[in-house]
């Protein structure tokens, strides 16, 4: 599923690719959004993925995958800062019912060269094993919590929006599938919601981290050390994207 090796940028945007398509497969599977049709199996090690693809049938597996192309257009310029993925209910768009977040650092410094002994070793971004324990581990994380959260309501609708680095990117860009959002910045959570962390992936270019927003009342069996210890009554698109200096 992942490359051998993390030695350039265009194999880190490849893996930081598949990572997001990966989870955002899980998410839709395990929460019963889209029927068996729309996905494809893939397997790493002993676990059984299910991957989104093109699915005339279902409209909604279609929009996912458009917006997750629309994503990955913007991840190659490195415009994207956090993609988050919500079900609000279906009365009131702005009221969200579970929240997911990808957020993603591009790392500029990378070291090319380490000198020692009078030899010249080039450096890859990462190391691949470390990197792949990595990914598998978040990918378990979010297979597990998958299976272990309440169900949803009935009646929702999906939204995926995007938050950009505003230094780098121009302010006419818009990704395929996307449009600019006129709505207010404020989001309201239905209930009582818990913040978990799920977890990261670095591989030297890039630096992609998962967060999950869901009501409390659906995390009865879910591992207490996923739960961060305050969850917001109120969430606007700054708080959404929070920084790893809070998280600490």
């Amino acid at each position: 599923v992942f490359p051998n090796k993390v030695s350039t940028e265009q194999q880190s945007v490849v893996l930081v690719k598949q990572l997001l398509a990966i989870s955002v497969s899980c998410i839709t599977y395990m929460r019963g959004l889209f029927p068996e049709s729309s996905y494809g199996t893939r397997y790493l090690d002993d676990l059984c993925l299910k991957i989104l693809r093109e699915d005339k049938s279902c409209l909604g597996s279609l929009q996912i995958v458009k917006w997750l192309q629309g994503c990955f257009d913007a991840l190659e310029r490195q415009y994207v800062r956090t993609p988050f993925f919500l079900s609000p209910l279906f009365s009131n768009l702005q009221t969200v019912t579970e929240l997911y977040q990808f957020k993603f650092k591009y790392i500029k410094d990378v070291p090319q060269m380490d000198i020692i002994s009078s030899q010249v070793t080039l450096v890859e971004g990462g190391c691949s094993e470390d990197i792949k324990q990595a990914s598998r581990l978040l990918l378990r994380k979010l297979y597990l919590l998958m299976q272990n959260l309440g169900p949803l309501p009935n009646d929702i609708t999906l939204t995926m929006k995007l938050l950009y680095y505003s230094d780098v990117t121009p302010e006419d860009y818009q990704p395929p599938g996307f449009k600019e959002d006129g709505s207010p910045g404020d989001l309201l959570f239905d209930g009582d919601p818990v913040n978990l962390r799920i977890g990261s992936v670095s591989t030297g270019f890039h630096l992609m981290k998962v967060r999950v927003t869901t009501e409390k009342k659906r995390m009865a069996t879910v591992e207490s050390s996923l739960i961060q210890k305050k969850g917001p009554t109120e969430i606007s698109h700054q708080g959404l994207d929070y920084d790893e200096e809070e998280e600490e």
